[in-house]
């Protein structure tokens, strides 16, 4: 009996995109617009795809097979049709066979599982690095005087590993591999060494961040669901 895949209209870009994160979008070829429009009318997620070669404008890209769907949180449409996206990263993907034969590329698409997590003395002691050195990490980030920064951790190890792959700088083929990986520890482990050097040069870190918040124009609600200042 054949296997049946979910059908997913791809928008194939230079980034990675990871479950639990937003990101901006500007739409302007006809045949996004068609695919947003799509994807509200009848209230469908779309895939997030990172190129592997060729470009973002244009036709010919080639892209990964893993990616992440998303929803659309808000939009804003232009007079002359061009619009600004906000979409929010929901569950991985990968592609088995794809379909340009419409105006928009699609794929035919089955779930990436993650592996059940451990229960050992090595896992929790994993955890608590990870969660210790993050909360020092977005701390220093966000470092003012007479503020204290609260830091929230989802409960969830997955969804964890995947908040601090979201904010550590990494080249996109690194992101695209821990995106793949579905061993949350075996993330986790691949991250901390990548996490802990970035303590030792926070201050830098820290005007990055800051530039990349301007370049987002993020407001504290973006924050709100992982941040407490007090």
């Amino acid at each position: 009996m054949s296997q049946s895949f979910e059908e997913l209209a791809l928008f194939p870009l230079e980034t990675v995109l990871f479950p639990y994160a937003t990101i901006q979008l500007h739409v302007f070829e006809d045949r996004y617009r068609e695919l947003v429009r799509d994807c509200i009318e009848f209230d469908r997620p779309f895939g997030i795809v990172l190129i592997r070669e060729g470009r973002e404008v244009g036709s010919g890209s080639d892209p990964y097979l893993v990616g992440t769907a998303v929803r659309i949180v808000r939009v804003h449409t232009y007079d002359d049709g061009r619009m600004d996206l906000q979409v929010q990263g929901e569950r991985r993907f990968r592609v088995r066979r794809f379909d340009d034969s419409g105006s928009y590329l699609v794929g035919h698409v089955e779930p990436v599982v993650e592996l059940e997590g451990e229960d050992t003395p090595r896992a929790h002691a994993l955890l608590s690095r990870a969660r210790e050195s993050f909360q020092m990490l977005i701390q220093g980030l966000l470092w003012r005087p007479n503020f204290n920064v609260q830091v929230i951790f989802p409960n969830d190890p997955v969804a964890l590993s995947f908040t601090i792959a979201n904010l550590l700088p990494m080249e996109n083929r690194d992101k695209q591999r821990l995106l793949e990986t579905t061993d949350t520890l075996e993330r986790l482990s691949g991250l901390l060494p990548i996490l802990e050097r970035q303590l030792l040069d926070v201050d830098k870190l820290r005007e990055e961040f800051a530039e990349k918040q301007r370049a987002w124009r993020l407001r504290p609600a973006d924050l709100q669901e992982w941040i407490n200042p007090n």
